[in-house]
């Protein structure tokens, strides 16, 4: 195992432990509170997390092995946020806890097992305007970052 891939790993993990602890405390109305200039819900959000890091980790393959990633855009994004949305709107608590747990740590096994020639691969990513990034950069821009930017976010909108 690499030492930069467990390092991501570990980071990954750290963020998606953060926000487990931080929901697990929530009451029933903190859960149910919309996050503003978001709309969705504290617990949308961390479903939302959760099951994005499937998503997330076969774009960092994708990349990874040295193929473009097409046709993923921010609009594509947000359509597909506001379906989870949609579909998720009444998660309870340890749904959504118990699916940040298992996609996080299959997530970061994922990235544990990529070598160091892997993550330094790079490929135009149209999610980032077709840039030739790395795999390193997908982890740490998306399945890596996301649990601590969504905790920062829901902190915010709850005043704690």
């Amino acid at each position: 195992m690499a030492r930069r891939a467990e390092a991501l790993a570990t980071r990954l993990e750290q963020g998606a432990a953060g926000l487990a602890a931080f929901a697990e405390q929530l009451s029933e109305t903190e859960w149910r509170s919309a996050v503003p200039k978001d709309g969705r819900t504290v617990g949308v959000i961390v479903h939302h997390v959760a099951s994005v890091y499937p998503i997330e980790i076969d774009l960092a393959r994708t990349i990874a092995s040295g193929k473009a990633v097409a046709g993923v855009t921010w609009e594509f994004v947000a359509e597909l946020n506001a379906k989870h949305a949609q579909e998720h709107a009444g998660v309870e608590k340890a749904e959504a806890l118990e699916l940040l747990r298992q996609n996080s740590k299959q997530a970061a096994d994922a990235v544990r097992a990529l070598t160091d020639e892997e993550l330094d691969q790079a490929a135009p990513f149209s999610l980032s305007f077709d840039a030739p990034v790395t795999a390193q950069f997908v982890v740490e821009d998306h399945a890596l970052r996301h649990s601590w930017h969504h905790l920062a976010r829901i902190r915010s909108a709850l005043g704690r």
